[in-house]
This record gives structure tokens, sequence and C-alpha cells, in this order.
């Protein structure tokens, strides 16, 4: 039994699971440096990432379409600290980016020449890698766009 403060307790976070088909079918866009979403046909939302059903009036979603590449930062939080949790060592930033064409925001690693510029509001676009294989970090991070 470890106590519950001041002791370092082990930690397991390996784990597989299965995508499912329509976050299987986004990953798949990703790799083709395309962000996929689906709108409800009911309440017309966009989902992105996508899902199988409308979480405000619960239709299927089957309507897939591609939204921008470019969106408005909604929130953000700079990890200072590492963690051996952490794929990316800090300093580094996660937002909440609201793409143009899309009804809800996706979480996403966020950059700028310093974090501390980043700005509630501001404009942020996708920066695909080189090398994509379907997955979420086929986007390296959304990164700030100059104004003017």
């Amino acid at each position: 039994m470890y106590p519950l403060i001041g002791a370092e307790r082990p930690r397991i976070w390996k784990f597989n699971h299965c995508a499912g088909p329509a976050r299987s079918r986004f990953l798949l866009g990703l790799k083709e440096k395309k962000i996929l979403g689906v709108r409800c046909p009911t309440c017309d939302t966009v989902y992105v990432p996508p899902r199988g059903t409308c979480y405000r009036c619960w239709s299927d979603l089957d309507e897939w379409i591609e939204v921008a590449d470019e969106g408005t930062l909604l929130s953000y939080a700079i990890m200072y600290a590492n963690s051996e949790g952490y794929i990316r060592k800090a300093p580094f930033a996660y937002g909440l980016i609201k793409l143009d064409g899309a009804g809800t925001a996706l979480l996403h690693f966020v950059d700028a020449p310093r974090l501390e510029d980043l700005k509630i509001g501001g404009r942020m676009k996708a920066v695909f890698e080189d090398s994509r294989t379907g997955s979420i970090l086929d986007i390296k991070w959304f990164e700030r766009r100059q104004s003017g």
C-alpha cells in the first residue's frame, strides 16, 4: 500500500483502444492533410473531431465535410513542468481551437514564437508532419497566425 502523500506511486499508462468508425475516418483524413467533421442533419452542428451521434439532439451523424485547417483559439494552458506522461518537453501549450466551419473545438498542441504571446481569440493554423501515419499527431501543432 502506498501512502497518499509524499511517495512516488508506480503509474501504468499503456493501453490500446479502437478508434471506432468516426474517429478512424477522421484519422485517415489527417493522413491526407484533410480535417474532417460530421454535420448533424437536425441541428446543423459540425463536430470536429467527429462522433457518431449528436450530443445535442441525439441524431445519427453521417454527413462528412472537410473543415478549414485554420480557426480561433478559444482557450489554452501552458505546461511549465515535465512529467513522464507528456510526449513533449516543457514548456509547451495545449489549446482548444474552433476550426472555421466547425461547431465544436479540437484540443491540440499550440505554438507561438513565445508561448506567452498566445491570445484567446487569436487565429491558429494547423502545421502537419511531413510524414503522416493516420494519427492525431499528424498535426504537429497549431501555430499562431500573425495579424495584419
